[in-house]
């Protein structure tokens, strides 16, 4: 197997991990990406290469860097608090996770809050 291959494969699991960590199905995670379950799961094997969008996409759902996700750099452990709105999450329609989807990405827009202000 080549090198390039194995590159794909890691990438894969990587991605697999990511998601399964924030214990989404793959039907889920393929939503919020915009891709196929189908095809989720060739870029979970390794066999579907993603592109810079996808990948740029995943790191978005997944909470992840974009060098964490291609092994670039460790991991960093996510939160509890991140751990326990994925859980809270599983349990809603597509059409909910799809708007506190859009509502976390609203708030990454405002400026950060001072933690001492009240």
């Amino acid at each position: 197997m080549s090198h390039e291959a194995d590159q794909w494969r890691t990438i894969g699991e990587r991605l697999r991990q990511a998601r399964e960590y924030l214990e989404l199905k793959q039907e889920e995670a393929a939503e919020a990406i915009g891709l196929s379950r189908s095809a989720l799961s060739l870029v979970e094997n390794g066999r579907r290469k993603v592109d810079a969008v996808e990948l740029s996409r995943f790191a978005q759902v997944y909470g992840q860097s974009i060098e964490a996700l291609t092994g670039a750099a460790k991991m960093p452990p996510l939160p509890e608090s991140v751990h326990a709105l994925a859980r809270a999450a599983t349990e809603l329609s597509a059409d909910d996770r799809a708007e506190l989807l859009r509502f976390a990405e609203f708030l990454q827009t405002r400026p950060p809050r001072s933690a001492d202000r009240g």
